[in-house]
């Protein structure tokens, strides 16, 4: 029997990069799913492109009335909302006497609010309907330590190890288990835009920081979206029942905690 088989999936972001990856793995285990996406069209796309087992949810997490949508959508379409995966984010780099107040707040209404008033919503649905859930918030290496050029990113993300400890603790009472994963340096096309703000703040080739920092991972080389749906399968599965308030590192050895 597959691991997932018979459950239903909302992820964010999920549209392209790491959330596809996670749809990909969550489909290929039995789960029905549901690629929820600022980018609607492309969405579509996805969800038509992943096949019978697919939905499509327009949803912007810095919205409350969007996020309600999502999941009432999801709710209607699928039955019910098992998993919740919530990997919408975005990246900024500036040193710290140039970080720009909209800039910072742009970032914590999408990384923080969004993962937590999301959480909030599935939270209340899985509540509502009884029998528990699994959240899985995405993290980072970022957020374990701090970064010269990254402070709003790198606070981000600690944000989230911390509210992914105190909704588990919260949690649990319903049967809902809160964990979170936290990669490391992830190829793909969110890379094009980090590596320029690298470019231009420490004067470097294009390419030039992204080549370094994959060759400072201990395992050898940058990650994949692929290599992050192990631990996101493992985490919605009946083997994860008894972990909670946890955030796994899956980032070639980059951070020991």
């Amino acid at each position: 029997m597959k691991r997932l088989e018979g459950k239903s999936a909302l992820i964010t972001g999920a549209a392209r990069g790491i959330g596809l990856a996670f749809a990909r793995a969550y489909i290929a285990e039995g789960a029905k799913v549901a690629i929820a996406d600022i980018d609607g069209a492309r969405a579509n796309q996805t969800a038509d492109d992943l096949g019978p087992a697919a939905i499509a949810v327009e949803m912007d997490v810095t919205r409350q009335d969007s996020i309600d949508q999502a999941v009432e959508t999801t709710v209607s379409a699928l039955g019910q909302i098992d998993i919740l995966i919530n990997n919408a984010a975005i990246f900024t780099a500036a040193p710290i006497v140039e970080i720009e107040r909209a800039d910072f707040a742009r970032t914590l209404d999408i990384n923080v609010a969004g993962t937590l008033f999301t959480m909030q919503a599935v939270a209340r649905h899985m509540i509502e309907r009884g029998g528990g859930g699994k959240i899985i918030n995405m993290a980072s290496q970022a957020g374990r330590r701090g970064e010269p050029l990254v402070a709003v990113y790198c606070a981000t993300k600690a944000a989230v190890i911390s509210l992914t400890q105190s909704a588990a603790l919260n949690l649990i009472e319903h049967g809902i288990n809160v964990n979170a994963i936290a990669p490391g340096v992830v190829d793909g096309e969110h890379w094009d835009g980090v590596d320029a703000f690298f470019a231009k703040y420490e004067n470097k080739a294009p390419g030039q920081k992204k080549r370094e920092v994959g060759e400072a991972v201990p395992f050898g080389r940058m990650g994949t979206a692929d290599d992050l749906t192990g631990m996101a399968v493992f985490l919605a599965s009946s083997d994860a029942d008894y972990i909670l308030a946890q955030t796994y590192n899956v980032d070639g050895g980059q951070w020991m905690s």
